[in-house]
C-alpha cells in the first residue's frame, strides 16, 4: 500500500501494529530519519529500546546473513511489549530477502521498520512494499512540510494555539530551510513557549527562526532600499571591518533585490510575492513597503546594476571592490528620489 503527504504523516505518527512491514525512502536521508524515528517510538513507546524490543540490522550484515531478519522477526523478547526490527540502507539487492520475511510474517511477530535512500519508480523494494497486503511504502520528495505536520510537531513541543500569520510564517520557513533545521526551530519555538498558553505570534516566530542575513547586513540593505544614501559609506566600514568581502555582499544584495522585484512584479499582488520569495516576520512588512514605494521599474534597474557590479568584482579588473559596491548601492538609494 503507498501513503502520501497527510495520510503518510498519520501513519508514521501511529503506524499499524498489525501490519507486517513500512518502507520510508527518499533522497533527503534527514526527512527519512526523523520519520523513521517517529514510527519506531510509536510503534515499540518510550523504553522501547532499552527494553531490547528493537533490533537494528544494517544492509551490509544482512546481505552477509539472509536467514537473520527471518530469526529476528520471530525472536521472543525478554521484555514483554510489540517488537521492531529495524533494517538500515536497504537497497533492491535485498528485495527476496525482505519479500520472504513478509510473507512469513505472522501477528505477534516484530515489524519490519525499512529505511532505503532514492529509489526510482522501477525499484523492486519499492514494488515489494506497494503491492504487498501487509505493508505500507512512503516515499519522502522534496515537498516541505505540510500544515498537518507542523501542527502536530508542535502539538508534541505543548504548543496549542498558534496565530494565523506565524502559521503562515513557519510554512514559508518550512520551505526555506532543510528538513533537520526546521525541526530544531519547531523545537527551539517548544522551549521557548514552554508554560506559555498565549498564541505563538509572527514576531516571535522571527525571533527565533535561522538569521538568513548578519544584521548589519540587513540594516544595510533596508537603507538602500528606503533611500537612506548618507547611511550606506558608515555600514559599509562597518562591515568592511567584520571582514565582509565586496562580492559577498553583492550577492546578498542581489538577494534582497530579487526578492523585492519578485514581489513588485507578482500578479497576486506584493505579499503574494514575498511569500514565494519566502520572507517572513516583520522583515517581510518592511520590504512590502520597499516594493510599493520603489516599484517594477526601479528595481529592474537595481537588480541590473547589482549584476553589473557582480561581473566586476569576478573579473581581472584592479578597481577596489568595497568601493564598486558601495557607489552601486548608493546609486540604488538614489533611485528612491
Amino acid at each position: 500500500m503507498i501513503l502520501k503527504g497527510a495520510e503518510a504523516a498519520r501513519y508514521c505518527a501511529r503506524p499499524d501494529p498489525g501490519r507486517a512491514g513500512l518502507l520510508l525512502f527518499g533522497a533527503d536521508a534527514m526527512r527519512v530519519a526523523m520519520k523513521r524515528q517517529e514510527a519506531i517510538a510509536a510503534l515499540v513507546g518510550p523504553q522501547g529500546e532499552a527494553e531490547m524490543r528493537l533490533t537494528r540490522i544494517p544492509a551490509g550484515e544482512l546481505r552477509k546473513d539472509g536467514a537473520r531478519l527471518g530469526d529476528a522477526i520471530r525472536e521472543t523478547g525478554f521484555f514483554p511489549g510489540p517488537r521492531v526490527v529495524f533494517l538500515e540502507d536497504a537497497t533492491d539487492g535485498l528485495t527476496e530477502t525482505v519479500g520472504a520475511a513478509l510473507k512469513d510474517w505472522r501477528p505477534g511477530d516484530a515489524v519490519i521498520v525499512v529505511t532505503a535512500g532514492g529509489l526510482t519508480g522501477k525499484s523492486t523494494l519499492k514494488t515489494l512494499f506497494e503491492k504487498a497486503p501487509n505493508a505500507v511504502s512512503i516515499g519522502f520528495y522534496d515537498d516541505p512540510p505540510t500544515r498537518e505536520e507542523i501542527e502536530a510537531e508542535l502539538s508534541r513541543a505543548g504548543l496549542a494555539q498558534i496565530d494565523p500569520a506565524a502559521m503562515a510564517d513557519l510554512g514559508v520557513l518550512a520551505r526555506a530551510l532543510d528538513p533537520g533545521d526546521f525541526r530544531q526551530t519547531l523545537e527551539k519555538i517548544g522551549l521557548y513557549k514552554w508554560g506559555d498558553t498565549t498564541p505563538l505570534t509572527p514576531a516571535e516566530v522571527a525571533a527565533l527562526a535561522p538569521a538568513t542575513l548578519e544584521a548589519e547586513v540587513d540594516d544595510l540593505l533596508h537603507a538602500v532600499a528606503e533611500g537612506e544614501s548618507r547611511a550606506v559609506g558608515l555600514l559599509m566600514r562597518r562591515l568592511e571591518g567584520q571582514g565582509v568581502l565586496p562580492v559577498t555582499l553583492c550577492i546578498q544584495a542581489l538577494r534582497h533585490f530579487r526578492a523585492l522585484h519578485m514581489a513588485a512584479s507578482d500578479p497576486g499582488g506584493v505579499a503574494s510575492g514575498l511569500a514565494r520569495a519566502r520572507v517572513f516576520g516583520p522583515r517581510r512588512d518592511r520590504m512590502q513597503r520597499q516594493a510599493q514605494t520603489l516599484g517594477t521599474r526601479a528595481l529592474e534597474g537595481a537588480v541590473a546594476l547589482l549584476l553589473d557590479t557582480d561581473l566586476t568584482l569576478r573579473s581581472a579588473s584592479r578597481a577596489p571592490g568595497m568601493a564598486l559596491m558601495e557607489r552601486a548601492l548608493i546609486r540604488i538609494a538614489m533611485m528612491r528620489r
